[in-house]
């Protein structure tokens, strides 16, 4: 299965507490912090609720 690398770009200060949970569940804590996963509808359906918080690379 192919990997996909997310970064956090945005804080996840402010944010509503299921956006926090979503963003932890990731892996990511730091700004600016790279996860590898793989690419799954699970995975893919995380990244959409915080879309405007992370970055993808494929």
């Amino acid at each position: 299965m192919a990997m996909i690398k997310i970064k956090l770009v945005r804080s996840k200060i402010g944010r509503k507490p299921n956006q926090i949970k979503t963003i932890e569940a990731l892996g990511l804590r730091k700004i600016g912090q790279i996860v590898e996963k793989q690419d799954t509808p699970q995975i893919r359906g995380m990244i959409n609720k915080v879309n405007h918080m992370v970055e993808v690379v494929e």
